[in-house]
């Protein structure tokens, strides 16, 4: 590949990037926080992957996922699935682990409320986090779904926490494939309990030995829309090598970088502490990596064989309208 061609191609994919649906998306949360007076900092941060609750010598988390309709219709199973395990990984994602999970289920009938409970049921036995509750109702025209859940963190990881001087580790476990609809990369349905389970242990453990501070899992949005928000909330830089990103065989970088995957989470690491951050993920098979640096400034870009191009910068145009700046 020539220079020439090397920046075309970088500058296409950081307008595809910009363009994402997925990263759109989230500017829906500015929205709601400030209808609902909760945008700034206040005891309990908005903007991270659970509200942290102090409690006692530890903290109590709590977060919820609502699916898109048309995820529901198209995969009930699945979505019964991540409403389990998407609220699973956001309380590792803040260092803690799950306690039990509620749901809330509409749908048209018993038989097509099925499906999505016994999505629901599979991971909950799966992961070892039980469902104690909910709100159901089996009368209504079509399926909607959404879960909350309790988790319990002694050391948190936060989106909050980021500092110049970081570097940006990204850790994807890469043993899946992709579902059929959507751009969900599954790499839990099929696997082993015992080893689910053992892999999110690695994240209160980084937490606990001081490894990091900040992190977040990856979510719709993917690698880049992740990255926006743990830039924003920490009033940080992030700039992403993307070659050095975990990425399966034969997966196309661009879509890759907009992927939902099963197990993904970015880490802000201090340097001396990334290679000990990276083992913890190896010594479980997962694949990690330094993707790049955290610095001082206000944006999120990508870089290639020495070209940059900028995806946002969230000081002319907030994604969450939540962050903070450090001194």
């Amino acid at each position: 590949m020539d220079h020439c061609e090397t920046v075309s191609g970088l500058r296409a994919l950081a307008i595809a990037l910009r363009n994402s649906a997925g990263i759109s998306a989230k500017a829906d949360i500015a929205k709601v926080a400030a209808r609902l007076g909760i945008s700034g900092q206040s005891a309990v941060a908005v903007g991270d992957d659970c509200a942290a609750i102090a409690d006692g010598d530890g903290y109590l988390l709590l977060a919820i996922e609502g699916f898109m309709n048309e995820f529901v219709a198209a995969e009930p199973w699945f979505a019964g699935w991540c409403g389990v395990m998407v609220n699973v990984s956001d309380i590792a994602a803040m260092g803690g682990r799950a306690i039990a999970v509620v749901d809330a289920l509409w749908a048209d009938g018993e038989a097509n409320a099925a499906p999505i409970l016994a999505g629901m049921r599979a991971a909950a036995e799966t992961y070892g986090v039980p469902v104690i509750g909910g709100h159901s109702n089996l009368r209504n025209d079509h399926s909607q779904l959404s879960v909350a859940i309790l988790g319990r963190a002694e050391r948190l990881l936060t989106s909050f926490d980021a500092r110049p001087g970081d570097r940006l580790v990204a850790a994807i476990d890469l043993r899946g494939a992709y579902r059929p609809y959507f751009s969900n990369f599954d790499a839990a349905s099929s696997a082993p309990p015992a080893r689910l389970r053992a892999d999110l242990e690695i994240l209160p453990a980084l937490a606990k030995a001081g490894l990091s501070r900040a992190a977040k899992d990856i979510s719709q949005g993917g690698i880049i829309g992740t990255a926006i928000m743990l830039a924003e909330c920490s009033g940080v830089e992030i700039t992403i090598d993307i070659e050095s990103v975990p990425r399966p065989a034969g997966v196309a970088l661009a879509q890759w970088l907009d992927s939902f995957p099963s197990f993904g989470f970015l880490l802000s690491v201090a340097p001396e502490n990334v290679d000990a951050a990276i083992a913890q993920f190896a010594a479980r098979e997962i694949s990690a990596a330094d993707i790049g640096a955290v610095s001082a400034g206000s944006r999120v870009m990508i870089a290639q064989h020495g070209e940059v191009e900028t995806i946002r910068d969230f000081a002319a145009h907030p994604l969450l309208g939540c962050g903070q700046a450090h001194a």
